[in-house]
């Protein structure tokens, strides 16, 4: 069993139906004066990555259509709850190298401000290095260009630098440490903290290439060693985007778990719901760290992911929601 497999929630039945008797029940709800959406929730809803890419691989040869293009045609869409809705089940249902290559290209399209950048440093931090090419890749292939040159044309220097150094990365994935290395660097990061100078090439070579475990073992000498944790230090040395994004990158590199947590969290307190930001954080890590994602939220909160993602939602939307947070409908 992989890793995401076991932090994911989405409950898969124990049996598993063919892809091709999930696709003919899928075309079946489709049928009538009105999708039956509850059938598409729990098929779609309760199958992993590579069983809902068997499921497009055949519903395409069955019917002759992408199975994506079928959902944007036939789930409702008439009333905005179904339109958030409509977008969860399209997004999960995609590839997920191409989802997150479109959710990186939306957000490079975004010119005010520096929070839409944040998509960019989950799929670069928050992602093991497989997937990081296959989003790059993905990239290539839907928009005819790099998403390393879509940076590049986007993103005003310093931002650009690092974002370019992180999306271009490929860490070793294993769980290795140099203590001596994990202590000098952290001097590194001490000192460019201190003189303002976050973005310094060290700073940068540091964090875009070396191994999360490793990178994990600086972060808590540098706490150990300077008596705050980096984050502190970043936040007292100023608060303008150089030091938001450096913050968010080391956060999603070191406990992405915790950025979630404040995805979800913000998306649901105060007037309103920022729909597209809470189907981000849920459809994207559902598969890979939503279980340690729940606990951190009640660790933090003292209260539900799931309820509070019941209280501010409705209706199918909320169904599938809750449907990948792993509960029943």
């Amino acid at each position: 069993m992989e890793e995401g497999e076991k932090m994911g929630t989405i409950r898969v039945p124990k049996i598993v139906p063919s892809p091709g008797n999930d696709c003919k029940k899928i075309e079946e709800a489709f049928r009538g004066w009105r999708t039956d959406t509850k059938e598409i929730i729990r098929i779609l809803g309760c199958r992993n990555s590579s069983q809902r890419k068997k499921i497009r691989e055949i519903y395409q040869h069955l019917y002759n259509k992408p199975l994506t293009d079928t959902l944007k045609s036939k789930l409702p869409h008439d009333y905005l709850v179904f339109s958030d809705f409509k977008k969860a089940v399209i997004m999960w249902t995609m590839d997920p190298s191409e989802r997150d290559a479109k959710l990186a290209n939306k957000s490079l399209r975004k010119k005010k401000g520096v929070d839409h950048l944040q998509v960019i440093i989950e799929i670069a931090c928050a992602s093991t290095p497989e997937h990081l090419i296959a989003v790059r890749q993905a990239y290539c292939s839907l928009y005819n260009c790099s998403l390393e040159e879509d940076i590049t044309s986007n993103v005003s220097l310093p931002l650009r630098k690092l974002l370019l150094c992180l999306v271009s990365s490929y860490r070793y994935n294993r769980e290795v440490v140099d203590a001596n290395l994990a202590h000098s660097e952290a001097t590194v990061l001490q000192e460019a903290i201190e003189k303002k100078k976050l973005y310094h090439d060290e700073v940068v070579l540091i964090l875009s290439t070396r191994n999360k475990h490793q990178l994990k073992a600086t972060f808590e000498c540098y706490r150990q060693n300077y008596g705050n944790s980096i984050y502190q230090d970043i936040e007292s040395s100023g608060t303008g985007n150089s030091e938001y994004i450096l913050r968010l990158a080391i956060l999603c590199i070191d406990t992405p778990e915790k950025h979630f947590v404040e995805v979800v969290r913000k998306s649901v307190v105060g007037l309103g719901t920022d729909e597209d930001s809470l189907t981000r954080a849920i459809v994207t890590r559902a598969e890979v760290d939503m279980m340690k994602i729940r606990a951190e939220y009640f660790n933090i909160y003292k209260s539900s992911l799931d309820n509070a993602v019941i209280g501010d939602t409705s209706g199918d939307y909320k169904d599938f929601l809750v449907t990948l947070l792993g509960g029943k409908i």
